[in-house]
């Protein structure tokens, strides 16, 4: 089970919480790292995610079925509220995201399939490793410095918050792009991550036109790897930063570039 996602998402939550406090008040209206979104707009964003999970909303057909545009809509419809308003709702339903979280990390239920539309189809423990990948991302990329505008200081990211958040953005790799991504891979790729988080994994082209891509663990022995620290790869795997400025490739930059060109992993 992914009891480590489930830590991860509670420390980069209280990180978050911490740091909220300190805001200014004309600070909550500056542009984020994230386009479109300023600061108080990413809280909106993971209240939003957080009472959804906890409350469910009924299935709208009208809703946009790119996972990123349902996202601007769910912030646009607190555009209206107030700063405290927004930020009462993270604080409410945040707790109660945790705790359901945590049961889902009990047997039977933690290897029920959960779609999440626009996403893909996890086990129901990985749920807490989305967790983990958001607040992460969101707080270190978009929202403090150097990226975001916000001027406070963390401790430098460790194993037991980068890891969970990269597994996430590896098992959502195959399934948040599908053929787009599919056809940019040909052979064979390594992805070798390092630091904190390190990891490494082989990229398997699909094989036929119903599959996609695999990533499978460990190092096959492909000829081209692309090699980066993993808390970079959840920048550039999120287009938040260009590839370029962060990887290294060995063997054929034909076999990795269209991939590392088109992945974009929400």
């Amino acid at each position: 089970m992914t009891w480590a996602g489930l830590e991860s998402a509670r420390v980069s939550t209280a990180q978050l919480a911490d740091i909220v406090p300190e805001v200014e008040e004309s600070a909550w209206q500056l542009p984020s790292a994230c386009p479109r979104w300023r600061v108080i707009d990413v809280i909106a964003h993971l209240g939003a995610l957080a009472h959804e999970a906890v409350e469910p909303p009924a299935p709208d057909p009208s809703w946009p079925k790119n996972r990123e545009r349902y996202h601007d809509l769910r912030v646009d419809e607190r555009r209206g509220r107030s700063h405290t308003e927004v930020i009462d709702e993270w604080r409410r339903f945040t707790p109660l995201q945790l705790t359901m979280l945590e049961r889902g990390q009990e047997m039977p239920q933690a290897q029920d399939p959960v779609l999440v539309p626009g996403l893909g189809t996890y086990p129901r423990h990985l749920l807490a490793n989305t967790m983990a990948f958001n607040v992460l991302c969101h707080l270190r990329y978009d929202l403090l410095a150097p990226a975001g505008p916000l001027p406070f200081e963390l401790p430098p990211p460790t194993d037991d918050l980068v890891a969970p958040a990269v597994e996430f953005m590896l098992a959502g790799l195959p399934q948040m792009q599908g053929r787009e991504l599919d056809v940019t891979v040909s052979e064979p790729l390594v992805l070798d991550l390092t630091g904190p988080g390190r990891t490494t994994v082989t990229v398997l082209p699909a094989r036929g036109p119903d599959d996609h891509v695999t990533v499978v663990p460990g190092d096959d022995g492909a000829a081209t790897r692309v090699r980066s620290s993993a808390s970079d790869f959840i920048s550039w795997g999120t287009t938040r930063t260009s590839w370029r400025e962060s990887c290294e490739i060995t063997g054929d930059p034909s076999v990795a570039e269209p991939f590392l060109d088109r992945l974009d992993i929400i």
